[in-house]
């Protein structure tokens, strides 16, 4: 084979590689919104697949390019939609990518209203800068003598970037509020099987950051007479995005 053509197959290999991975991780984006939809656990779609659990979150990060069309098809079928759905989608024809992040905004600002907390969603912390970054929600009550920096986070892939970034951002609106004010940060956890085993690895780590009582967080949000905690706290959001749940206390010993 001349030099050229060798050339031309080794861009084309690279080329496919690239594009496969890109439908591959279409695929997991579908598969996943899809089980969430269907309100399916990882391991009951995967049962219904015919493949093992630690496979299908693989299929739903898009970590696996070799796979069968077969076991793809499956895979779609476990979670009630064709397979050339997720392949034949256009950018617009389906939910937004960040649906899971955009679903627990709407759920704390829902549920903060019934504590007579104003909310603000996205708001930006670096004002100068060309993208800067946001809040995901900040609530203020009580003619802003308490503001809660409220930071949705659905997968804990790096969890010290997460626990910064809110640190950070609380440091920001505390230097930005009346000196009255009481500011506290409130993390929303999605309470997935990967972030819970993360959360109970690294117990000691969280308790320490998040030491005010979850429950008394989920009472000032949703009463107006409860107080804001003084520390900051961490609080679940169900996997489908429809409630939010206390932590359960952790056990000594």
């Amino acid at each position: 084979m001349p030099d050229r053509h060798r050339r031309r197959a080794g861009s084309a290999r690279i080329d496919g590689r690239r594009r496969a991975s890109s439908v591959v991780r279409r695929i997991g984006v579908g598969l996943l919104e899809s089980r969430v939809a269907s309100r399916l656990t990882q391991a009951e779609a995967a049962a219904r697949a015919g493949i093992s659990q630690s496979f299908w979150s693989r299929l739903e990060r898009g970590l696996v390019v070799s796979v069968s069309i077969e076991t793809l098809a499956s895979c779609a079928a476990a979670v009630g939609v064709q397979l050339a759905a997720f392949i034949e989608a256009r950018p617009g024809a389906d939910l937004p990518r960040d649906i899971e992040h955009l679903r627990r905004q709407e759920l704390v600002i829902g549920a903060a209203s019934a504590g007579g907390w104003t909310a603000r969603p996205e708001v930006a912390i670096d004002p100068t800068a060309d993208r800067s970054r946001s809040i995901d929600v900040l609530l203020s009550r009580d003619h802003g003598r308490e503001r809660v920096v409220v930071e949705v986070v659905d997968l804990l892939a790096d969890g010290g970037a997460a626990l910064r970034g809110l640190s950070d951002k609380v440091a920001t609106v505390r230097r930005s509020s009346a000196p009255e004010a009481r500011v506290s940060g409130l993390l929303v956890l999605r309470a997935t099987a990967r972030n819970r085993a993360t959360t109970h690895e690294l117990a000691a780590v969280f308790a320490t950051r998040f030491p005010a009582s979850s429950s008394d967080w989920l009472r000032a949000l949703e009463s107006p007479t409860a107080p804001m905690p003084a520390a900051d706290g961490l609080i679940w959001s169900s996997v489908d995005g429809s409630r939010l749940m206390a932590v359960r206390a952790r056990r000594s010993g």
